[in-house]
């Protein structure tokens, strides 16, 4: 029995919907560049969802302004993914969101006015908790059956997916809605800020002169199925979740590990569950955060594994930000469109190959070529690292 994605939703910078992501990434058009819709912030690039809370509210016919922009993208991506499916009593359905920011966007807000005494609305402090967002989601849904929420820092998103394939597999669930949202803050942005690996130019992931990450926001999710589910809704799979892994190397509170160590294990072991070798893997959807760590961590990692027999790889964070909880359920969803289109996306910025590794990345939109089994990787804060094997299904 395996576990299939019969349907997918995303919202990020470069658009509201899958086909609006896709024609970015084949055109090669980011998403990043000044604020627009939130204020305070020192940060001149980030890559922020265009649209406003009230749009969102408005396109999502919320009605309520006692929800995070958080909860707001996460539904805008969660409903494209769900498409036309139903509540059912005989397959047994759950959701898995992930969320690092939770409702900090509207936090801060009454923590600002709290602190200035300018009559605080306490009601803001509603949608803070992280499971909101998936209580709202599951409850528009009809989702019942299990209710989780992760918070995992950057890895976030895949161990979403990587939980949800693992109930699937165990009989536990039938169908499983997973993926991640996370919307730009004040604190967040100011946070990367104080670390000092925040680039205030577009980012350049695994050039040479990288200087940091832009955030980004936005949110992803993925519904997946086994064997039980495929019959009884008569969905078509997308393709597979075929492997995965966790591994976490404790190096530093926010550093990777300089030899790659943990991330080195996430990508072995993930290859290894999906049953293929290393020359099966088509493409690399890299976690490339365009940070000086990051990038040269990760370049050692994928040379630990594969020698001097990459496959072709590229990292998509210059087209959205860096989305933090949600990069991983929205990398896993350009994964998808790799596989179903036969197209490798370009990693933007690229001029100079790190000193150390030399390795240098797709840096044009290859189309045509034959994608049968992507590697995507998401590495958080705390060395937990993930990586997730998705392969086309035949």
């Amino acid at each position: 029995m395996g576990v299939s994605i019969t349907g997918i939703g995303v919202v990020s910078a470069i658009g509201m919907s899958v086909e609006e992501n896709l024609s970015a990434l084949r055109e090669g058009r980011t998403g990043i560049g000044p604020l627009q819709y939130l204020q305070g912030t020192r940060a001149p690039l980030a890559g922020e969802v265009k649209a406003s809370n009230d749009e969102l509210r408005a396109a999502l016919g919320v009605g309520t302004e006692y929800v995070s922009r958080t909860s707001l993208l996460g539904l805008q991506a969660a409903r494209e993914a769900w498409g036309d499916n139903k509540r059912s009593g005989v397959i047994r359905t759950g959701i898995i969101s992930a969320t690092s920011v939770g409702g900090m966007d509207r936090s801060e807000v009454f923590y600002k006015d709290y602190l200035s005494q300018n009559m605080p609305d306490y009601r803001l402090l509603t949608t803070h908790d992280s499971g909101s967002t998936t209580e709202r989601i599951a409850k528009e849904l009809g989702i019942s059956g299990y209710i989780n929420t992760l918070s995992t820092a950057c890895s976030s998103g895949v161990n979403a997916i990587m939980l949800g394939a693992r109930l699937i597999l165990q009989g536990t669930l039938d169908r499983v809605l997973v993926g991640g949202s996370d919307a730009l803050s004040g604190f967040t942005i100011d946070g990367f800020r104080s670390l000092m690996i925040y680039d205030d130019q577009w980012c350049r992931p695994f050039d040479e002169s990288r200087a940091g990450l832009n955030l980004g926001e936005g949110a992803a999710f993925l519904l997946l199925e086994g064997e039980k589910s495929l019959e009884l809704t008569g969905n078509q799979p997308i393709c597979n979740v075929s492997g995965w892994a966790n591994a976490a190397d404790a190096y530093h509170q926010t550093a990777s590990s300089p030899d790659g160590k943990g991330a080195t294990l996430a990508i072995e072991n993930a290859i290894r569950r999906a049953g293929i070798g290393l020359s099966d893997v088509s493409y690399v959807n890299a976690h490339g955060t365009g940070t000086k760590n990051n990038d040269h961590s990760e370049s050692v990692a994928l040379q630990n594994v594969f020698g001097d027999r990459i496959p072709p790889f590229s990292s998509t964070k210059a087209f959205t930000g860096h989305t933090l909880a949600a990069a991983g359920a929205i990398e896993a969803v350009f994964s998808v469109l790799a596989i179903r289109h036969n197209l490798l996306f370009p990693n933007l910025n690229y001029q100079t190959a790190i000193a150390e590794t030399g390795l240098v990345p797709v840096t044009q939109l290859e189309t045509g070529v034959q994608v049968n089994a992507v590697l995507s990787n998401s590495f958080g804060f705390g060395g937990n690292n993930s990586s997730l094997v998705l392969t086309k299904y035949e």
